[in-house]
This record gives C-alpha cells, sequence and structure tokens, in this order.
C-alpha cells in the first residue's frame, strides 16, 4: 500500500485552525483528529465530507466547548492531516465507516453526539445504529442516506459526472481544485476567501496524487456505483432510523443545490423526536457560511428538550 503523509509544512498558511494535532495509528495508516474540551464531558463527533477536512469545523468548535462538549473532528483517511492511500481502491464507503468504527472504539467514545454533513452523513450514521448505546444525539446537516426512493438532484449527478469525465473547474488528471470547489460552492462571501482556498488545497501539497481519496468519494456515489458505495447498508440506516428513538436534530443550508432543504424536511419527518432548522444564505458547506448559527440553532433544540 502506497501512501503519502503530508508534511506539518503544508498547513503552515493556515493560519486560522489553531488546534493542536492527535493522531491514532492503526491497519497501518494513521488518522488525524482534533479533541478539544474536557475529557469527561460529552462527546461532539464532528465529521466532515468531500473535499474538506477537520478544519470544516473551526467556527463550530468553540462555541460547542463553550457549551459544555468534548469536540472530536477527525479528517476521513485521504484527507485533511490523515495519511493519503495512493491505491483507489482502498477507497470505498465500507473502509470509511469500518474505519470510524474503529475508532470511536479505540478512543473509547460514548455519550456521543454526531454531527454528519455530505459523506459524513452515511459514514457517521451507519455508525450510529451499529451501535446506538454509543450515540445520545444526532445532527444532520445537509447529507443524505440511499435509498430506493431518494431522488438524485441534478447537482448530485453533475458532481458524479465531473468525477467520471474530470471536466469541471480545469480539472485534469489528480488536479482536483479542492480548495476552489469550496470557495465556488460558498453562499456568503468570506473576507478570508483566499486562506479557505488554501486550505483545503493545503493537504495534497507535495503529491497530486494524494487527491485519490477526494476524487473516488464522487465516484463511490450509490446510485453509481451500489456496491463500492455500500448502497444497502445506507438503504438499511435509512430504515432504522425510522425507529430512533433519541433525538435527531437536522439542519440544513437553504442555498445548497447538492442536498436540498426539501429533501431534509421530508426526511426529519420521517423520524420519531425528529426537529428540522433551515439557514438561509447558507449553501452546502454551511459550516464554512454559518458555523456559530448551526450551533446556535442545535442548542436551541438541545435545550428545549
Amino acid at each position: 500500500m502506497e501512501i503519502f503523509r503530508s508534511p506539518d509544512s503544508s498547513f503552515k498558511a493556515v493560519t486560522d485552525f489553531p488546534y493542536p494535532p492527535h493522531y491514532i495509528e492503526f491497519d497501518g495508516l494513521r488518522t488525524h483528529f482534533i479533541d478539544d474540551g474536557p475529557r469527561d464531558s460529552p462527546v461532539a463527533l464532528l465529521l466532515h465530507g468531500e473535499p474538506t477536512w477537520s478544519y470544516l469545523y473551526r467556527k463550530m468548535i468553540p462555541p460547542l466547548v463553550k457549551a459544555g462538549f468534548r469536540c472530536i473532528a477527525p479528517d476521513h483517511i485521504g484527507f485533511g492531516k490523515s495519511d493519503k492511500v495512493l491505491q483507489p481502491d482502498w477507497y470505498t464507503a465500507a473502509s470509511h465507516i469500518n474505519r470510524l468504527a474503529v475508532f470511536i472504539e479505540k478512543l473509547e467514545l460514548s455519550d456521543i453526539t454526531l454531527f454528519v454533513q455530505d459523506w459524513g452523513g452515511p459514514i457517521g450514521l451507519v455508525n450510529a445504529v451499529r451501535n446506538p448505546e454509543r450515540f445520545s444525539n444526532l445532527v444532520i446537516l445537509n447529507t443524505w442516506l440511499h435509498h430506493k426512493e431518494f431522488e438524485y438532484s441534478p447537482g448530485i449527478l453533475a458532481w458524479r459526472e465531473a468525477a467520471t469525465n474530470r471536466h469541471w473547474l480545469g480539472w485534469t488528471g489528480y488536479n482536483l481544485p479542492c480548495g476552489a470547489i469550496v470557495r465556488k460552492a460558498l453562499a456568503r462571501t468570506p473576507e478570508d476567501a483566499d486562506l479557505i482556498e488554501t486550505a483545503y488545497e493545503a493537504p495534497f501539497i507535495g503529491n497530486q496524487k494524494s487527491k485519490t481519496g477526494a476524487l473516488r468519494f464522487p465516484w463511490l456515489i450509490p446510485c453509481a456505483q451500489p456496491k463500492e458505495g455500500a448502497a444497502e447498508e445506507q438503504q438499511k440506516t435509512f430504515e432504522l432510523l425510522k425507529t430512533w428513538q433519541k433525538p435527531v436534530h437536522f439542519i440544513f443550508g437553504a442555498n445548497d443545490p447538492i442536498f436540498l432543504p426539501s429533501w431534509g424536511r421530508s426526511w426529519a419527518q420521517l423520524i420519531p423526536r425528529a426537529t428540522f432548522a433551515e439557514i438561509e444564505h447558507a449553501g452546502h458547506f454551511l459550516q464554512e457560511d454559518a458555523g456559530g448559527e448551526i450551533v446556535t440553532k442545535f442548542l436551541n433544540a438541545f435545550n428545549s428538550l
């Protein structure tokens, strides 16, 4: 297995992410994670998707810690400061799902409030229904679970086509423009747009082939790759969540062309005790557009139970 490990120097320009790195190594691969807040506090487990990393949650960690949570934000293999496998076949939905399961077990995490977005949704929610005793709350941001009735949006289908043909935003070979993808998807214009773009490119400095994991996520979309995308496991998880008795909070960005808020609202109506909130002028990467607002809406729903 060929591995690229991003050097610390790649992240020198990322000046707005003050969290010391933590690492755990198993199965020959090193996973990076943020661990901030009192160790005896309930856990906020923050899962990113495509093509981001734990940096995505930097606006949410301080208010969550202030509210009494221990924030743990891992980078999936292939992203952020975690190891990057250079062979495409390693990257399946099951690989990420099982990797998270071991991560949770090795860190002995419990009383987890799970925050998921994009591919963090399937990866995290499958783990929640497999081991419900470890989870106390689910916070579902713009994401999905594959099931037979799910209508894939034109945005998702276009992303899958781009992954196949590599024709979007000047994308050629391994040169997936991760930073530009995030920047162009923001619904609000940030003052630090250049820094944001730099931060999402930083993990891949020095080896363009290290973007293999980012290239594989859109390829894994289960409507096109049911086996590699864990379509059956996602379908099972979708059905099991309909009987989930613990709190579930849906918070969707109103301007996401990938996972539409209308979908989030209809999904929330299928789950007992679920709440739904929408954030105006927030897109697919709503943690970037409205990190503080996400925490406020979650805490309002959490404290009202």
